[in-house]
């Protein structure tokens, strides 16, 4: 297992994080971007997610993927079995 070289920082670099560190403070936001962003950033209740689903929709989509996945499953399968032939 290597071991991490650890590089010791010039007096420069600490003098800077140093700075930046007292110059950056946080700042405290507006209740009304607050209120906002709490607006926007609803979570529906449960009933209203599942009045949005449409099963039809989803036994479509599930099933065209199903679909497709045996398509590949089925091509991949013949391809090999093509290749395979050739090599013996």
């Amino acid at each position: 297992m290597m071991r991490r070289k650890t590089t010791k920082l010039p007096d420069d670099i600490l003098t800077l994080e140093t700075r930046l560190a007292g110059t950056l403070k946080p700042i405290q936001p507006s209740s009304d971007l607050v209120q906002r962003l709490r607006d926007r950033l609803r979570f529906p209740a449960r009933e209203e997610i599942v009045s949005r689903l449409d099963w039809r929709r989803l036994f479509l989509v599930f099933g065209g993927v199903m679909s497709a996945l045996l398509l590949v499953i089925t091509v991949a399968r013949a391809f090999f079995h093509l290749v395979g032939r050739r090599n013996m």
